[in-house]
């Protein structure tokens, strides 16, 4: 047999006469002076591989195939063969068939799952934008499924039986809870951004402060999502200090708009000065301009922890002036991915009308999510916090979370022994600190409680643990490291399935960790 042939083999579906699919194996050769250079066990180990047939019929692969399908099948056996060669190169045993077998019915699991699924958010970061930002209040989530399962007034008004429209889905309930006499809702906020910009000042002059040119998540920067609208941005002030005077100065007979942009995920300190929002809209209507506030999070009601840190309200811009306001809803709001657009009546007509509002609509599940959050709002301040996952987290006290770190400690330590593994991991439960996240609150710390998990063995590490967690169960869970620790933050978990998942998770991430 020719060695230049024998160690690179792969496979192939391909249709056979009748149809079906067919599995056929063949070679990439490897060049002679690879195979003489290899030694001869590694040849040997090379050779040992088990042929594609030999593993369809193995009962692990056979049940994969029947739970996953052949398409599923042949990526798992591809993908593990090509590990197995690898690993046997880089001085690995080779695994018999059996072994073979499991691993790759183990890997046809993981390719069947959604990349988009559930997670346990362990890292108390509350508005974690990887993990999806804010969790909606199960009156939301019953909404989004009433909706989703069947057919809906999206566009239909049952006052007239005929067709209506989906703005008024939530601007109605947006006016009564800030007083904006309008209301527009588009898919999120940088949306929201582009679309005022675009339908109030295309080809115009927008004055901004230097201070304010922010960069958000994803790369999203002012200045650029500004000369997309087609708006000219005029700079004024400096990094840390913008004066009114500043302003003034710049306003031209081109100018449309003053636009003050919250700062969201940082903070300036020490040496700063900026305008507030009363004194732009003095100015801006002094001049006959437009003044236009984005305000990034967004925040419905600005108690507890947003008032300790100076958050305001999207209301309380209004008061002061502002023709427009625009936040996101899955932030401090509490819903769903939205862009939110409050202002007066002429303004948001505009918006409304421009034809970019079409490309930038939000489908029905937005809506639903977002008019069953403003309903709780509605309800009351004490229904909003203790009915809004986000709300309830940032006011989450240290003893609730004392004790749910206890919950959570014991619960790992039980199945740590049911695997006989205890000692392997040390458990505590410690002070930390969680973070509001999502660009909202950057210069806020919450204080929480932890369980910590320290290695014990020398086989284990903190990243290895934190990674087992993430990427082996079918529900992921997410933690943090500090100091050569898992951290599990209590403050983010959801509910009580959350404990089990963690305890869970992290069983078996401490005996696979074992075995390696």
């Amino acid at each position: 047999m020719d060695l230049s042939l024998l160690y690179s083999r792969r496979h192939i579906l391909a249709d056979d006469d009748q149809g079906g699919l067919l599995f056929i194996d063949y070679v990439e050769g490897l060049s002679m002076s690879d195979c003489e250079s290899m030694p001869a066990e590694v040849r040997d180990r090379l050779r040992s591989i088990p042929a594609v047939h030999e593993l369809l019929a193995e009962w692990p692969v056979m049940k994969a195939a029947g739970d996953a399908g052949d398409t599923l099948v042949r990526e798992a056996i591809d993908a593990e063969l090509d590990a197995e060669r690898a690993a046997i190169r880089s001085g690995a045993p080779a695994r018999n068939k059996r072994e073979l077998a499991l691993a790759i019915e183990r890997r046809c699991h993981r390719l069947s799952l959604p990349t988009l699924r559930p997670a346990v958010n362990a890292t108390g970061v509350v508005i974690h934008t990887n993990l999806g930002r804010a969790p909606l209040a199960p009156a939301a989530v019953r909404a989004v499924t009433d909706v989703a399962r069947g057919y809906s007034t999206l566009e239909y008004d049952v006052s007239t039986c005929a067709r209506g429209g989906r703005k008024e889905h939530a601007a109605r309930l947006l006016r009564t809870l800030t007083g904006a006499q309008d209301a527009l809702v588009v898919n999120n906020n940088a949306a929201a951004v582009l679309l005022v910009l675009a339908a109030h000042a295309c080809g115009k002059e927008v004055i901004v402060s230097r201070g304010e040119l922010v960069e958000v998540g994803g790369s999203f920067r002012i200045p650029d999502i500004m000369a997309a609208s087609g708006a000219k941005l005029v700079e004024v002030g400096s990094t840390n200090r913008t004066h009114l005077d500043d302003y003034r100065s710049a306003i031209t007979p081109n100018t449309a708009m003053i636009l003050k942009v919250h700062p969201s995920n940082y903070r300036i300190e020490g040496f700063h000065e900026e305008v507030s929002v009363a004194e732009l809209s003095a100015l801006a209507h002094e001049h006959g301009l437009l003044l236009y506030e984005d305000q990034g999070s967004g925040a419905l009601l600005a108690d507890g922890v947003l008032a300790d840190a100076g958050e305001k309200s999207t209301s309380a811009s209004l008061c002061a002036g502002a023709d427009l306001v625009s936040c996101s809803g899955d932030k401090l709001l509490g819903a769903s991915q939205a862009g939110i657009i409050l202002g007066s009546d002429q303004a948001i007509a505009t918006c409304a009308s421009h034809p970019l509002m079409r490309a930038l609509r939000p489908g029905k599940l937005t809506l639903a999510a977002l008019e069953a959050t403003l309903r709780l709002y509605v309800a009351g301040s004490d229904t909003a916090h203790r009915e809004i996952p986000v709300l309830n987290m940032l006011s989450g006290a240290p003893a609730p979370l004392e004790r749910q770190a206890k919950r959570l400690r014991d619960r790992m330590l039980r199945k740590l022994r049911e695997a006989q593994c205890e000692e392997a991991v040390e458990l505590q439960v410690v002070e930390g600190a969680s973070a509001p996240g999502g660009g909202s609150l950057p210069t806020v710390e919450l204080p929480t409680f932890c369980v910590a998990v320290c290695p014990a063995d020398g086989r284990l590490s903190a990243d290895g643990l934190k990674r087992a967690m993430v990427q082996e169960p079918d529900t992921p869970v997410v933690t943090r490291v500090q100091r050569d620790q898992v951290l599990f933050d209590v403050r983010t978990l959801l509910h009580d399935t959350d404990l089990d998942l963690c305890a869970s998770a992290l069983t078996d991430a401490v005996r696979a960790g074992l075995r390696r």
